[in-house]
């Protein structure tokens, strides 16, 4: 190893020149000549930067690399989190396990962690213009711990047994490494060890584990891995020693920890989960205000990346965007489906067709606009065990496939993005005939733009007739649903409406054509055991909604009946002439 070069000039007027070690071309992410020319200010910097990469492990004091290369691109300020986090050290709350989605910025998150707490780097510029750089613990807390980082996935890959003891050999044998003047002793553990090396040096960890649950998702059921990994965990962290050991643990998933029985595994973490985000809501996902920004700067209209992307509503943030799928998006130039290359769908239909009372009736519900109830609570966080509607229910919320509102205990599915890939992953299903009448749902709304009243009570009919098992058809509502999946296709161009409220009363559906999107507005009304005309006059009586005011000359009103003694349905279509209904 090369010996530590004398940085030390004597005053500011001084310079030196210096080849730059290997590992230092590279610092902060730029390339420097091989002869470059230092004043004394640099080279204190510069000298500092080399010690402390002495120190540097596969595991622990990894540096500032990680956020580095977010910051060198298109970064939206999550920096607060840091602030939150900070809240915690050293109290009974240091243990904190923070679960999202896929492509929700949890791994982001945790390397910009690992940058602000490091050591071994120093990191103030890449804070210096962030948010966190003006709240009060910065200074504190600013690369003053030593960190333990844990990637889970360089662990599954290769899908061994005996995860968590190479886990621990792994990291002891690092970290015994850069603290070569404490000796491990014989068998001995990576906790027992930590507990020494911070009472020797009168200093606390912060450990950080990215995708702690990635054993859980990628072994095959049946497997004890999961267990052996929680054991590992449980002895690492929730042992009298770990108040000792760690200023804060950090951990962050898809899933929350598992529980078992009905207690969770490590119950002295803190848990933010899409069920149940507390206060780092905000930190995960990008706002709408956000977005907003973002698509000003990009030239792109917020509406599309609205409709698309937008939907998520993550405890008292009523609003929240996949933050991947809108920067690729930005960066593509245009709006579509990156949700496939964040996990299969094929997962996803082995859900929905599990063979629990309801689930089919509810997952065509939402398909159709609806929500319905859950009850999050008894699902054990494990994807090998479900055992209800709502335990699959709960899953798809934890991976991203459905929305969640926890006062009123709903989901429902998000946005467009999530939409087509819940299409997807019925046309694996054995749903055949909803399969088809969302394929057919195209020709459906052509015939109603082009007012052919029979060819839309025809395909009416044969979406009912394909779902009676499906849906009681008893009433209005449960028209609507059928309506609303044979009107399936419209939501590429349209913005659908259930029961939008009008002057007087409420509009069954109404479909509102999206920015730049040369098609009438169209107003449906339903009727059970009366007539289209009956439904068309029901339509005139009323104050139209006034979301379709704009379209006075481009409207049109459908009338839908379904006798429920012949099981046939009417359908009257009439063309909007300026005035002839009555403004709300």
């Amino acid at each position: 190893m090369s010996e530590i070069p004398n940085f030390g000039a004597t005053n500011a007027e001084k310079s030196l020149t210096f080849t730059l070690l290997s590992r230092d071309k590279i610092d902060q992410g730029q390339i420097y000549p091989k002869k470059v020319l230092l004043t004394e200010d640099f080279s204190v910097s510069l000298r500092h930067n080399y010690k402390q990469r002495l120190s540097m492990g596969s595991y622990i004091n990894i540096g500032k690399a990680g956020f580095q290369s977010s910051r060198n691109g298109e970064y939206v300020d999550k920096s607060r989190l840091i602030a939150v986090v900070n809240r915690t050290l050293f109290t009974e709350q240091r243990f904190t396990c923070v679960s999202r989605c896929r492509r929700f910025g949890k791994s982001m998150a945790a390397k910009m962690l690992c940058a602000y707490y490091d050591q071994s780097c120093d990191s103030r510029q890449l804070f210096a213009d962030l948010q966190i750089a003006q709240d009060p613990s910065f200074e504190q807390h600013l690369n003053k711990y030593p960190v333990i980082y844990l990637d889970m996935t360089n662990f599954v890959s290769e899908k061994e047994t005996g995860i968590a003891e190479k886990i621990d050999a792994a990291l002891l044998a690092d970290i015994s490494r850069i603290y070569s003047d404490i000796p491990t002793e014989p068998k001995e553990r990576l906790a027992s060890y930590l507990l020494r090396v911070s009472e020797a040096k009168q200093q606390q960890f912060i450990f950080i584990i990215d995708e702690w649950d990635a054993i859980c998702r990628e072994y095959e059921p049946g497997t004890n891995e999961m267990d052996l990994y929680v054991d590992w965990l449980r002895r690492m962290f929730k042992s009298g020693d770990a108040v000792r050991t760690f200023a804060a643990v950090y951990m962050t998933g898809i899933l929350p920890i598992k529980k078992y029985k009905t207690q969770s595994a490590l119950n002295n973490f803190i848990e933010y989960s899409m069920v149940e985000p507390r206060r780092m809501a905000q930190y995960f996902g990008f706002t709408k205000d956000e977005v907003r920004m973002l698509a000003q700067e990009h030239g792109i209209e917020f509406e599309e990346i609205e409709k698309w992307y937008d939907g998520y509503q993550i405890g008292d943030e009523l609003s929240m965007f996949n933050p991947n799928s809108v920067m690729q998006a930005l960066d593509s130039g245009r709006c579509r489906s990156f949700w496939a290359s964040t996990g299969a769908f094929d997962t996803v239909a082995d859900y929905i067709q599990m063979n629990y009372e309801g689930l089919k009736d509810d997952i065509i519900s939402m398909l159709a606009g609806g929500r319905c109830k859950v009850n999050p609570t008894k699902f054990q966080n494990d994807m090998s065990v479900v055992r209800s509607k709502d335990d699959v229910f709960t899953v798809l919320i934890h991976l991203g496939y459905l929305s969640y509102n926890w006062r009123k205990d709903e989901c429902w599915i998000p946005n467009r993005e999530v939409a087509n890939e819940m299409v997807n992953a019925v046309e694996t299903t054995n749903w055949q005939h909803v399969a088809d009448a969302l394929q057919r749902s195209e020709q459906l709304l052509q015939a109603t733009i082009d007012g052919d009243s029979e060819a839309v009570a025809r395909g009416i009919e044969v979406a009912h007739d394909e779902n009676t098992s499906i849906l009681s058809y008893n009433d209005e509502n449960s028209l609507a649903c059928v309506l609303s999946i044979a009107y399936y296709y419209a939501k590429n161009d349209y913005v659908m409406h259930r029961e939008l409220a009008t002057g007087k009363g409420f509009a069954d559906i109404v479909l509102i054509p999206r920015k730049n999107v040369d098609s009438p507005a169209i107003v449906i009304e339903l009727k059970v055991n009366k007539n289209a005309d009956a439904a068309i006059d029901q339509i005139q009586r009323k104050q139209y909604p006034a979301k379709v005011q704009d379209y006075v000359d481009r409207l049109l009103l459908v009338g839908i009946n379904y006798d429920r003694q012949t099981k046939q349905h009417s359908c009257r279509i009439e063309r909007l002439v300026n005035t002839s209904l009555p403004r709300g």
